[in-house]
């Protein structure tokens, strides 16, 4: 088939884009959560570490006595390499006596706790306060702005892990959907095209035997059935409506040759003429049904060509004028369009014709028919609407399918084949077909693409 592009609002509703976006986000959880416990784990190893370190300080400067003790933490100051490490003497009053920090807090000793940062002072601490012999406040820190960048780097790289997953699901989503859903469309053209009438064509089959294979094949052999089954019954309307042609015809020119034999009994002729009129009917009615199966089988579209649209439902007017004065309805000719459309000009007059033939008998006397062409964006709407009966919405369709007679066409000649005969002349040329509430009566739109004069 012809390339169409696939968009996205497509391709996310296919079953192989959800199934990875779900196989996807079970896979992006999983990591996330390896990558939290990972994160987890090394922020709480981390900060044990440090609570490790600030104790053996503790117990160092706790084993020195009073005398010695500011000149011991004036020492581990000086022995502090890294210089990450911080400490001081407070008094009982929170003042410093000693050291190289100053906080003012309050602690709850032997509970390490962690103190934000002091721009151009230090970084973030984790800080341990504990009682020293005499009564004041030993406090021991350590800078914590390696773990905390390890932590933020970590927390990046489980952001953008995520993100990457996201989007690489995404993209294996679509890159997955693509050939799947190229081949439900080609599945959908051909199922268009079956469905339009031409049995002799197939599913595509790819040969991978997988699901599509499979549902392809299963409808290939209810086409050839249904192919089968068509072919038998319309085979046989059409042999019953050919063969039983002739001899009707035949027994018609009899009952001619009877009504006009001088010394006939005036109530044979009288029976006579009521049998012709029947079977005149009846000979109507099976030149309708060979008529339709001649466009339900045209598979060709020889007599088509490009024309302008009013000049075509002018003529049908014009000829229809007549009828409708004799019966006593209103026959208008509306706004016609001049754009132009492709088809068969003779099937057409013959649809638009049949459309107004019944508008004209079911309206009755006092009526109004009307026959319009309007256009909307790219299409050309041929309205036909009258002020008759109507037709109620659940027998709308079924007035489509041969032989249908509503309850109020008793007494109205006919023989329930017009419509018929429109729908297989709209199918054919693949133009849209509509009954609607004129309120009153009916309204018949046919809507065509436009097309560009040859």
């Amino acid at each position: 088939m012809p390339f169409e592009r696939l968009h996205f609002d497509q391709i996310r509703k296919t079953s192989t884009f959800r199934l990875t976006a779900l196989l996807g986000l079970v896979f992006a959880v999983g990591v996330v959560a390896l990558l939290g416990l990972i994160y987890g784990l090394s922020a709480r190893e981390l900060t044990l570490r440090t609570d490790r370190i600030l104790r053996i300080e503790a117990i160092r400067l706790q084993a020195s006595s009073a005398e010695s003790l500011p000149d011991r933490i004036v020492a581990e100051i000086g022995r502090s390499a890294s210089g990450l490490n911080s400490f001081a003497l407070q008094s009982r009053s929170g003042e410093r006596i000693v050291g190289n920090l100053q906080v003012v807090r309050t602690f709850k000793f032997d509970h390490p706790v962690n103190i934000s940062a002091k721009p151009g002072i230090h970084g973030p601490l984790r800080v341990l306060a504990i009682q020293a012999p005499t009564g004041e406040t030993i406090l021991i820190a350590r800078d914590i702005t390696p773990i905390v960048d390890l932590r933020l780097r970590i927390l990046q790289i489980l952001i953008g892990s995520g993100i990457a997953i996201v989007m690489l699901v995404l993209g294996a989503g679509v890159l997955l959907s693509l050939a799947p859903l190229r081949r439900v469309r080609d599945l959908q053209a051909a199922s268009r095209a079956i469905a339009a009438g031409h049995f002799d064509l197939r599913m595509p089959v790819s040969g991978r035997g997988d699901e599509l294979d499979l549902f392809a094949g299963t409808v290939n052999s209810m086409i050839e059935e249904v192919e089968r089954v068509v072919a038998q019954v319309k085979g046989v309307t059409d042999a019953i409506a050919h063969d039983l042609r002739t001899p009707l015809a035949h027994v018609r020119g009899h009952l001619q040759r009877a009504i006009a034999l001088p010394d006939t009994d005036p109530r044979s002729v009288a029976l006579a003429k009521a049998a012709t009129i029947d079977l005149d009917l009846v000979l109507e009615r099976f030149a309708a049904l060979l008529r339709i199966s001649q466009l339900e089988a045209r598979g060709r579209q020889a007599g088509f060509a490009t024309v302008p649209i009013g000049p075509l439902l002018g003529s049908v007017c014009d000829l229809y004028e007549p009828l409708a004065e004799e019966a006593g309805v209103a026959l208008e000719l509306g706004e016609m369009s001049d754009a132009t459309i492709r088809c068969d000009p003779q099937l057409l007059f013959e649809a638009v014709s049949n459309l107004l033939d019944n508008a004209i008998k079911f309206t009755g006397a006092g009526g109004r028919v009307s026959l319009s062409v309007m256009t909307e964006a790219s299409a050309v709407v041929m309205v036909v609407r009258d002020n008759g009966p109507g037709l109620e919405a659940s027998d709308r369709q079924a007035a489509l399918r041969r032989f249908y007679r509503g309850v109020d066409a008793a007494g109205i000649p006919g023989t329930g084949l017009g419509l018929s005969i429109v729908a297989a002349i709209t199918h054919l040329h693949g133009f849209g077909l509509e009954l609607d509430d004129a309120a009153p009566g009916l309204i018949v739109r046919i809507r065509a693409l436009i097309a560009q004069p040859a």
